[in-house]
């Protein structure tokens, strides 16, 4: 039996008398998701001391305190903000090479970008890790990128380790933002979109895409989210 399929089941005050009256301002609700994923997640690496945590999303002080409280070190790589500005310069260098003479401006070399990029952002020591967040950075990705991604993670993982990542299952019509409030509940942000999202992955293309992983979970939710859970 694998270790993923060991998982546990699971008043204002009054206004002055000659004061105009005042538009309320508007509250935008707060959009909070309870993540299977990521109680499992947690219950896989509750028994690690001083262990140490890769985030790829933005800097939260919700997740990065939630986590060491629980006396793990948090790494941060906001990996889709940097493969942005990776891409717009390499497409800079593409212009520029295209104005020779007989010169076209070439597509991108995704494996040779990605490599660089790689090189350039998680040059980490083998098995550094035992826990990585993913969040839907591989949506917005393409596929030789992912691909090189998750290789570079299997090898930062120690053995036991996890991601947690999540999918889409239709193309968003929103960017979000993921940040860790408590032991089961993730707040999803809207954001300023920095890419638009490549594709959308089909339950045995993210099963494809984490084949080097002993065990894989998946967790369906209602708000077009999926979460993955892979151990190492």
């Amino acid at each position: 039996m694998s270790l993923l399929d060991k998982f546990r089941t699971h008043a204002a005050p009054p206004a002055a008398s000659r004061s105009p009256r005042l538009a309320e301002p508007s509250v935008v609700p707060r959009n909070i998701r309870v993540s299977n994923g990521l109680k499992d997640f947690l219950w896989l690496i509750g028994d690690v001391q001083h262990g140490q945590l890769l985030d790829f999303g933005t800097v939260w002080q919700s997740t990065v305190s939630f986590f060491t409280e629980r006396r793990f070190k948090v790494y941060t790589a906001d990996l889709l903000r940097t493969w942005r500005d990776f891409l717009a310069e390499d497409e800079r260098r593409r212009i520029a090479a295209a104005r020779r003479p007989g010169a076209e401006v070439q597509p991108p070399d995704y494996a040779g970008l990605a490599d660089a990029f790689i090189a350039a952002n998680l040059a980490y020591a083998p098995e550094t890790f035992r826990a990585v967040l993913a969040w839907d950075l591989f949506d917005y990705l393409p596929e030789e990128v992912s691909r090189r991604i998750v290789d570079q993670l299997y090898g930062l993982l120690q053995p036991g380790g996890v991601v947690l990542a999540m999918f889409h299952s239709r193309l968003p019509d929103a960017f979000h933002r993921y940040r860790v409030l408590d032991g089961q509940h993730i707040e999803v942000l809207h954001a300023p979109p920095l890419l638009p999202p490549l594709r959308v992955f089909q339950n045995r293309e993210i099963l494809a895409l984490f084949e080097r992983f002993r065990s894989s979970k998946t967790y369906v939710g209602r708000d077009q989210l999926r979460e993955g859970l892979f151990a190492k």
